[in-house]
């Protein structure tokens, strides 16, 4: 099964095939008309701290839901679904080390955890397409590149951290089209916040990205940086909590919500 088999599914049917482990890579290009979702699942007692963090760097953190603390089914965005086993890839770290990335976290929870989905730029992808404004990564079916950057987040108690940046190399005579179109959504990041010169934001090497997989950047285009929410994964290294549990980069929640729906159903950050 490949992308393009996947691009006209539901959420539903995504998570299906992710539970029935039919399918394990990344969800760009796919049941593209639902919003996606980074995934933080951390201990209760750190959850109105990182909660405040999220709210404190709304670019890179854009909240959707917040889970009760215990529940694994996020009932506003998608009322059948479990976070523990819906995703196709999750990554366990430990202690601030990434230790393990398996298939689903049923044996990791417990009622003492706290779940939280964040805005996922994947969700604005279908709105760019239709401008005629290219997707390398769906195009090429590998995973968005994703970088660490020299851009601080705002600290909040035990969570401070680098931003995080997706990439998207754009057509120089569409990037200010892809802002406007982006601006619109600040729920699933908004407006990138770079363009050009990966240096400036410390990225010494953009064919060699922190997370995901490097694209070709064609002559007449250049990188344009959105916030990504990745962002807590590169916090988890530096708080050192216990445990924290993410979704391995690229590897989203994919809602019921429609991308159309978004600004209507979610406030702005």
């Amino acid at each position: 099964m490949n992308l393009l088999n996947l691009a006209g599914i539901t959420g539903r049917d995504l998570r299906s095939l992710c539970r029935k482990d039919e399918w394990s890579g990344p969800t760009a290009g796919a049941a593209v008309d639902y919003v996606q979702a980074n995934l933080a699942i951390l201990s209760s007692e750190y959850a109105v701290d990182f909660e405040m963090f999220c709210r404190a760097n709304p670019k890179p953190c854009p909240i959707l839901e917040v889970l009760k603390a215990g529940n694994p089914e996020p009932v506003m965005t998608a009322g059948d679904a479990d976070v523990r086993t819906d995703l196709a890839l999750y990554r366990v770290y430990r202690d601030g080390q990434l230790v393990e990335e398996p298939r689903d976290i049923v044996n990791l929870w417990s009622e003492e955890m706290t779940a939280f989905l964040i805005g996922c730029s994947f969700s604005f992808e279908k709105r760019l397409a239709a401008a005629d404004i290219p997707i390398r990564h769906v195009d090429c079916e590998v995973n968005v590149p994703m970088y660490s950057t020299n851009i601080r987040c705002d600290s909040v108690g035990s969570f401070s951290g680098p931003l995080v940046v997706s990439m998207r190399p754009i057509p120089m005579n569409q990037v200010a089209e892809a802002t406007r179109i982006t601006a619109q959504v600040p729920q699933v990041h908004g407006a990138p916040i770079h363009t050009g010169a990966p240096e400036a934001i410390g990225i010494k090497d953009i064919g060699q990205p922190d997370f995901g997989d490097p694209v070709p950047i064609e002559h007449g285009e250049v990188p344009v940086f959105w916030a990504c929410g990745v962002t807590p994964q590169a916090v988890a290294l530096e708080a050192k909590l216990p445990l924290m549990i993410t979704h391995s980069p690229g590897h989203m929640f994919v809602t019921d919500v429609l991308e159309t729906q978004v600004e209507g159903f979610f406030p702005a950050p």
